[in-house]
């Protein structure tokens, strides 16, 4: 009984342990960040938007582009990723691909990217 008592006590000033020092790292951060005025900036419109969708295929598409340039797109549809279960059934997962690009300091970025049964594989 006394050893449990020990090992109680023991777990509870831990926690109050742990408690303490997250309260003295807060209080310790500098308080510059606290009273930082944060930079309001006009909401990013979408200039261009167009979504397609077949489900009796199983397909999908998407697109969009922002005032501020970034342009993404994306399609994809079910496919066989498996090889028959025993219940006769083959697994289906959405096999995607696509690409999002933005500008920075001048210079347009492009990803490329394809979602499958091998994972996701960005260009």
């Amino acid at each position: 009984f006394l050893i449990h008592n020990i090992s109680i006590h023991s777990s509870k000033m831990k926690s109050m342990l742990v408690i303490a020092l997250f309260v003295a790292v807060a209080a310790a951060a500098p308080q510059e960040f606290l009273l930082k005025e944060v930079e309001i900036k006009d909401p990013i419109t979408i200039v261009r938007s167009a979504s397609e969708s077949d489900p009796e295929h199983g397909k999908y598409s998407y697109s969009f582009e922002g005032s501020n340039g970034i342009v993404m797109s994306e399609a994809g549809e079910q496919k066989e990723v498996g090889e028959k279960l025993e219940d006769g059934t083959i697994p289906t997962g959405t096999v995607s691909k696509g690409s999002y690009s933005y500008d920075l300091d001048g210079v347009t970025y492009t990803i490329n990217w394809v979602a499958d049964e091998n994972g996701f594989q960005a260009t």
